[in-house]
């Protein structure tokens, strides 16, 4: 790499990064306001940090690492004091699977799920509905799901960030998984 490819410009990131850092950012949070304050967030931040940028990595995945950080800050404030939440997603499970063995109940059982023709992966409709599945969540269940499942983090690192234990980790991921398979079956025909 050349030393003037390692170089910023601060004047072109709205332009070139906006819209990009935009569908990173709501993809993940499905908040429009809050997107694009933690674009303007990142924006701010990076011009704070403009000194310390080494040139090790294209001047998007810098900002893009910026604004996955701010996004960890959000999880972090949605999940901090939401136990009663999680309780009660929790209760809402119980009737899932039997009592005594933990089995599923018959008239919980998955079923075929009716998108397996990837062809309706790529509906915008499909998406709309997984979003709205996911906004019904935990804030701490959104949070741990999508660090791991959009943004492929290590479970230690959830784990750390998010400040849960890696049983309670997959605990979460287990009933974030039966809610959404769930939801879906509801919503999506």
């Amino acid at each position: 790499m050349s030393a003037e490819s390692n170089q910023l410009d601060p004047h072109t990131w709205v332009k070139s990064h906006a819209d990009y850092l935009y569908a990173y950012a709501i993809k993940r949070i499905a908040d429009e306001e809050q997107a694009k304050d933690l674009v303007q967030e990142t924006f701010l931040a990076a011009l704070e940090r403009v000194d310390r940028f080494e040139g090790k990595s294209s001047e998007r995945t810098w900002l893009t690492a910026i604004l996955k950080n701010k996004i960890i800050d959000v999880y972090r404030k949605k999940s901090s004091g939401l136990r009663k939440d999680v309780q009660a997603a929790e209760h809402e499970q119980e009737d899932f699977f039997e009592q005594d063995d933990g089995h599923w109940r018959t008239a919980h059982a998955p079923q075929t799920f009716g998108i397996e023709d990837v062809d309706h992966l790529g509906k915008k409709e499909f998406n709309n509905i997984l979003q709205m599945c996911l906004q019904k969540l935990p804030a701490l269940w959104m949070a741990v799901f999508t660090m791991k499942h959009m943004d492929d983090a290590d479970t230690t690192l959830i784990c750390s960030e998010l400040k849960v234990t890696q049983s309670n980790f997959w605990v979460i991921i287990h009933r974030t998984k039966l809610n959404l398979r769930a939801c879906l079956q509801r919503n999506w025909e």
